[in-house]
């Protein structure tokens, strides 16, 4: 008797189970056209095509003169960085700029990978390709695509990708030895930007999708942080079974559910009831602080991309002091909010002012402030799409940094990506993660592959 109950429950579970995966969501999009004009007869143009970074002596001339002719405004005293970028801070990164920053040094270091370009949908996808730099005979690569966001670079993944290329994933002397792939979002650095209107975060993930099956990858993981989590979110969306795992750093909430309002209502109270830690209790309360007042503070330049991304976009890019002002203050305050208390911004603790001007130049050499910027807009005016409301199926790991701008606990991730793998508490970070902390990135990215392929 008790065997034909158990044989009746565990076909029910399977049956069941069954039926849930049968149910399962997949992310659905069309393809698009961003290039100028209508669509080529012929397609695309899929060839690859070797693409290196270049500058020249009438650029730099150019520069100059914009760097000279600049007016400077001065600083409220005792305002530090509370109201943007402390002009005195700014005279000292543009004299650095003018004097010391050797551009085309920078330029050879970016060139000491290999670029490409090729063209998916109309627009001319720029990435870096980068295989394992000693690979045993015999031994197979794992490829992972990294994506980066606003207002951030491919050069983001430069103090990444090499650690990723020469590591074996810890407790697996057998590999995976990584073969990486870091694109420009389209609209940012060396890619084109789209033409038309309503390039979302979906497109570009369905234009990396296909850029990693052109590169003959049928299945790949993802990493990314900022407007990459998005994107590499909706690259697994979209193909689940190409995706083998995706990694973030950024994982704030789409569509907040009933356990999450439930959490912000009681989780101070009682915080094992949700799983809060220490650590989410001091990052979600007090609400009023982390919910409303912070965010108010900080994301201004979010209200102003989202909605009239070309008046200031225009500006920045005919000014390289302007445009520096801009981008740098992001990773002054997004690398730590209490380096808004500090007359240099804490610029160069944890990056350095080479680092940080080669990101501002890939912005300045490109032109493409305006188009990273509409980026925002294009998001922003379909909130509530569908890919807000399906869950994330595929082998999820999430590192989460102590100054990232929105923490999510393990709650809250879990409401959208259903298969987490892992959930690491990082030692130290902030939004810029993989650049500022590329160690313990590389660490935590490794382990989450290597886990993730022996469960396979």
């Amino acid at each position: 008797m008790w065997s034909e109950v158990l044989v009746t429950v565990v076909m029910g579970a399977l049956v069941y189970w069954g039926f849930r995966r049968t149910r399962r969501k997949v992310l659905k999009t069309e393809d698009g056209w961003w290039g100028a004009g209508a669509p080529p007869v012929g397609g695309d143009d899929d060839s690859i095509r070797p693409f290196t970074i270049s500058h020249s002596q009438e650029e730099m001339e150019d520069l100059y003169r914009r760097l000279d002719a600049t007016r400077p405004v001065s600083s409220l005293e005792d305002s530090q960085f509370h109201y943007g970028m402390n002009s005195q801070c700014l005279a000292q990164v543009v004299a650095y700029w003018r004097r010391d920053y050797d551009w085309r040094r920078q330029v050879d270091k970016i060139n000491q990978y290999p670029h490409y370009k090729t063209t998916i949908e109309g627009i001319d996808v720029h990435y870096v390709h980068v295989k394992p730099q000693s690979l045993p005979v015999g031994a197979r690569t794992v490829p992972i695509v990294l994506v980066h966001g606003w207002p951030g670079s491919f050069y983001e993944f430069y103090g990444l990708i090499p650690l990723l290329t020469a590591a074996v994933a810890p407790g697996n002397t057998d590999g995976p030895h990584l073969e990486v792939i870091c694109p420009s979002l389209p609209g940012y650095g060396f890619s084109g930007a789209p033409h038309k209107k309503g390039f979302n975060s979906v497109c570009a993930a369905r234009v990396f999708n296909k850029l990693m099956s052109r590169l003959g990858f049928q299945q790949y993981y993802a990493h990314g942080g900022d407007w990459g989590g998005l994107v590499t979110t909706n690259m697994a969306q979209l193909e689940p079974e190409a995706v083998k795992g995706l990694h973030i750093n950024f994982a704030p909430s789409t569509s907040p559910s009933v356990a999450m309002v439930t959490s912000l209502m009681l989780g101070r109270l009682f915080p094992s009831l949700f799983g809060f830690t220490p650590f989410d209790l001091q990052r979600v309360f007090p609400l009023k602080e982390t919910l409303l007042w912070e965010p108010l503070r900080e994301s201004g330049y979010m209200h102003i991309q989202g909605t009239k991304p070309d008046t200031v976009g225009r500006g920045l890019n005919d000014s390289p002091v302007g445009l520096a002002a801009y981008i740098l203050e992001k990773f002054s305050t997004w690398t730590d909010k209490s380096f808004k208390n500090l007359e240099d911004g804490g610029l160069t603790r944890k990056f350095s002012l080479d680092d940080l001007l080669t990101n501002v130049m890939i912005y300045w050499t490109s032109g493409c402030i305006v188009s990273s910027m509409r980026f925002y807009k294009e998001n922003f005016s379909q909130l509530g799409a569908p890919h807000t409301k399906v869950p994330v199926y595929v082998p999820t790991g999430v590192a989460c940094f102590p100054n990232e701008l929105m923490h999510a606990p393990r709650l809250w991730v879990k409401q959208k990506y259903h298969n987490l793998r892992s959930y690491s508490p990082m030692a130290r970070g902030g939004h810029f993660a993989a650049m500022e902390e590329p160690g313990l990135m590389a660490e935590d990215l490794l382990a989450f592959i290597s886990m993730t392929e022996k469960k396979r």
